[in-house]
């Protein structure tokens, strides 16, 4: 081939890889002319627009250069709703885009979230002196790019609610670089808010992708993509997820004393769950990857689909905090629809309901002066639960009604106002055994102050009085986390609370008073996040963040959230025991499966009937002889019967299905 025909057609490939491949100083080529003007008048458009009003959720307005993090809304260009339907939408047409399962997410509203604030602000009324350094941790999680721009660019020594209600950047709460700036220095050995931006890379966004097509971010955004391995890695959760609080007595004068709030970080490494065992990682769940490769970018139509990608829904626990954050949206000023927070407490709904926990129950004897049943659950989470902001804790409900539907033995069930009327003022202790309705299994972390009283206030959380929260599986007293991770009270003690299954059995005494007939029995347990113990303290108090959330509060749907639920139909208890013998050596009933209805009895040598009875799956009395007339008759109705046989020796109950 001639060298002039080679140059032919390596003129062209060369110039295509330039402009595909922009080098320094060449004018970025990966936009049409027409496709750059409709961007140009975009960012004119929106910049002015407020950054608190909901309808400017889409704005793209180029980020300054001396700004260190940019808002979400930034992102929204190329990561939210593609109008063209190709990016970020799955095979069948659902719209994954990050924008909008982030932003409807606790993460996205944790500076707007009206609970935080107005705890805030109870701690500081209650501690005055301490004003700015309260302010100055709580903003470090919830406000942590306004807090961190603060700290590396202005210099500030406290970044304040006030700075944070003026601040976009605050506002935008557990936004985009929060996440994607952490450098992969000192990855999960920070706590309390202490998070690592290396301000050598500060304007950059670690990404799980190695190959990447970085111009557009980095001209229109200022944010250069790049590699991270260390983004799917569990520790980028640490800085927050293990808050330690320094205490104060009751004057509000420092102990020296630290308290753990919350070390949900070290609840997963003291799991199975680990990096040094299944290496199951917060994102797996609460960022989970999908099933399907999909183009990550909008505006670019060469783009290809990439794989791993994580769906941003952040789905926690707080469905209750959801649905009030969806109802004050505008006076939040949150930049979410109602649809989007409707999928995201729907998410939220599915991790608590069919990734928490497992519920079981299991008869004991059930002849004498009681009932006897175990209630099983067992944590399918990856660290403690409940975890997090102590206020958060479960319960178990048990209930049993009798055959006429009396309620014959209920614990756990609550008043009007949500609280549970059982519960010991101080707190509720850890229960192996139930036998009395007064009594509840709340599983929670209990903060006590320096003189052993319940405390909601955080800064003077001295002790744990309490933990026997549902520990993640894998867990051991021997980890070296143990010691931000304790069990704390009667749990220690309670043989049935397994540490490596993550589970607990609690037992149920049901008195009988001499019933004879069919129990129906349920066992359900709730998760609540803001139980009004926790509430009423802070509402002892008057300021404009506590007034607003109490008025919010007060019209919100405050319900306790079902997480599982188990039913026992039809058990048939009496008072009237059988001695420890095999009941085909007193009285054979057959056949079990009848299809005429007919049913007989036949006594062993030597063994007298005294009384046939039949009872329907609803509990209804349906034959009751005091003689061994034989055959007996079911009904016509097809189902379930129990036939119970009394004898001078004992009693025998059989099962009958008629068909």
């Amino acid at each position: 081939m001639k060298k002039t025909t080679l140059l032919a057609l390596a003129v062209p490939a060369v110039a295509g890889a330039l402009a595909f491949f922009p080098i320094e100083n060449q004018e970025p080529a990966f936009h049409t002319a027409a496709e750059m003007a409709f961007f140009k008048q975009h960012f004119r458009k929106n910049a002015d627009a407020p950054l608190t009003d909901p309808s400017a959720h889409g704005m793209m307005v180029p980020i300054d250069s001396n700004i260190l993090f940019p808002t979400a809304s930034l992102c929204s260009g190329c990561h939210g709703h593609d109008p063209n339907g190709k990016a970020m939408v799955l095979s069948d047409g659902t719209d994954v885009n990050i924008y909008d399962d982030w932003r409807s997410s606790m993460m996205a509203n944790a500076a707007r979230d009206p609970f935080w604030r107005a705890k805030v602000s109870h701690e500081i009324l209650t501690n005055p002196a301490h004003s700015l350094e309260l302010q100055d941790k709580c903003t470090s999680c919830h406000a942590p790019a306004g807090h961190y721009q603060a700290k590396l660019r202005d210099h500030k020594m406290f970044y304040t609610l006030a700075d944070l209600y003026a601040d976009t950047l605050g506002l935008d709460g557990v936004t985009c670089q929060t996440c994607h700036a952490q450098a992969p220095a000192l990855l999960g050995s920070l706590h309390s808010g202490e998070l690592n931006y290396d301000t050598n890379y500060i304007r950059v966004a670690y990404g799980p992708f190695e190959f990447i097509f970085e111009p557009p971010m980095r001209e229109f955004v200022g944010i250069t993509p790049v590699y991270g391995e260390h983004i799917l890695d569990a520790g980028q959760c640490a800085g927050c997820h293990t808050l330690i609080t320094k205490t104060v007595n009751n004057n509000g004068a420092y102990t020296g004393n630290t308290f753990v709030e919350q070390a949900t970080y070290h609840e997963w490494l003291n799991s199975r769950y680990d990096k040094d065992h299944d290496n199951v990682t917060c994102q797996n769940c609460h960022a989970p990857y999908l099933q399907e490769a999909v183009v990550i970018s909008a505006n670019y139509q060469f783009l290809t689909n990439k794989f791993p990608f994580a769906v941003h829904e952040m789905a926690g626990a707080n469905v209750t905090m959801l649905k009030l954050m969806k109802e004050h949206r505008m006076a939040l000023g949150i930049p979410a629809e109602p649809q989007h927070f409707d999928s995201t407490i729907a998410a939220t709904l599915r991790m608590l309901q069919h990734q928490t926990l497992d519920l079981s129950i299991e008869t004991g004897a059930l002849q004498g002066d009681s009932a006897l049943f175990k209630v099983k659950v067992a944590n399918k989470a990856g660290h403690k639960f409940p975890s997090g902001y102590p206020a958060r804790r479960a319960w178990l409900e048990f209930e049993v009604k009798n055959q006429i539907g009396q309620v014959v033995f209920h614990s756990g069930r609550w008043n009007p106002d949500f609280s549970l009327p059982g519960e010991d003022n101080n707190f509720e202790p850890h229960h192996d055994l139930i036998d009395q309705p007064s009594q509840v299994q709340i599983y929670e972390l209990v903060p006590g102050d320096v003189n052993g009283q319940f405390t909601s206030v955080l800064e003077r959380a001295h002790i744990a009085l309490k933990d026997n929260r549902l520990v993640p599986q894998g867990f051991s007293l021997s980890d070296p986390a143990y010691d931000t991770t304790r069990i704390v009270g009667a749990a220690l003690q309670d043989p049935t609370f397994n540490l490596y299954e993550g589970s607990d059995v609690v037992h149920y005494r049901i008195p009988t008073h001499g019933y004879t007939g069919l129990l129906f029995v349920t066992a359900r347990v709730w998760y609540q996040s803001l139980p009004p113990k926790w509430m009423a303290p802070m509402f002892a108090f008057s300021s404009p963040e506590i007034d607003a959330f109490r008025a919010m509060f007060d019209a919100a749907d405050r319900s306790p959230i079902l997480v599982a639920e188990q039913v026992l139909d039809s058990v048939f208890v009496s008072p009237v025991s059988i001695k420890n013998i095999d009941k085909q050596e007193l009285v054979k009933v057959y056949p079990t499966l009848s299809r005429d209805g007919r049913v007989l009895v036949e006594a062993a040598s030597g063994v007298r009937v005294q009384r046939v009875q039949v009872w329907d799956a609803a509990g209804r009395l349906v034959w009751d002889k005091t003689d061994a007339q034989q055959p007996l008759h079911l009904p016509e109705r097809r189902g379930l019967y129990f036939v119970s046989v009394t004898t001078q020796q004992g009693r025998v109950v059989e099962k009958v299905v008629r068909e």
